[in-house]
């Protein structure tokens, strides 16, 4: 069994036992569902669409650039002010990457089926196939290339927002449970601690 298939074999397990947070709409600018012990898992009640978010998003790509002087930089500890996830709005979090970079909001039709995904955040430049240098205009078909959520990776989508401020990627708490390598968070959605 893979890591992805167990992971989604212990969530819905843990679902089942617990249960999942649901969104309302299909704005998916935060994935609703708090991280269980092997992943987190998000639905929409209006789409139906389930995501899987993994409790250790992995490495950040390899063509990353670390950014030089950020506000909060790596061993940085901070409380985010965002809610991507249930949970994570004031959560204690550290910083485990600053990186200098376009990002991206994204509406996005999964391969697996189901609802457009509208406003997720975030992407990074080098997560969008053969996105170049060039900074992206709102309303810009891409192709996303990173598996933050089931059903990401190869999906068409356009470019909804953007924004150059510092990326980080981010470890962080909320509720007992901790998400490794979360990604991405800008710089106005963390303070300090």
């Amino acid at each position: 069994m893979n890591r992805r298939n167990l992971a989604a074999t212990a969530a819905a397990a843990v679902a089942l036992g617990a249960g999942t947070a649901c969104s309302s709409g299909s704005d998916h600018s935060s994935h609703s569902g708090m991280p269980t012990s092997a992943a987190a898992t998000s639905t929409s009640a209006s789409s139906g669409h389930g995501h899987m978010h993994e409790m250790d998003g992995g490495p950040a790509p390899a063509d990353m650039t670390p950014a030089k002087n950020p506000r909060f930089p790596v061993g940085s500890r901070v409380t985010l002010t965002t809610d991507h996830m249930d949970g994570m709005k004031n959560a204690p979090a550290t910083v485990v990457g600053a990186y200098r970079t376009a990002t991206y909001a994204v509406n996005y039709q999964p391969t697996t089926g189901g609802a457009m995904v509208k406003n997720h955040k975030w992407v990074v430049q080098q997560e969008l196939k053969s996105a170049g240098t060039k900074h992206l205009a709102d309303g810009e078909a891409v192709t996303i290339t990173a598996d933050h959520m089931d059903g990401m990776q190869g999906a068409q989508g356009t470019i909804a927002s953007s924004t150059t401020q510092t990326v980080y990627m981010v470890d962080y708490t909320a509720d007992g449970m901790t998400m490794k390598n979360h990604k991405w968070v800008v710089e106005d959605e963390m303070k300090s601690r």
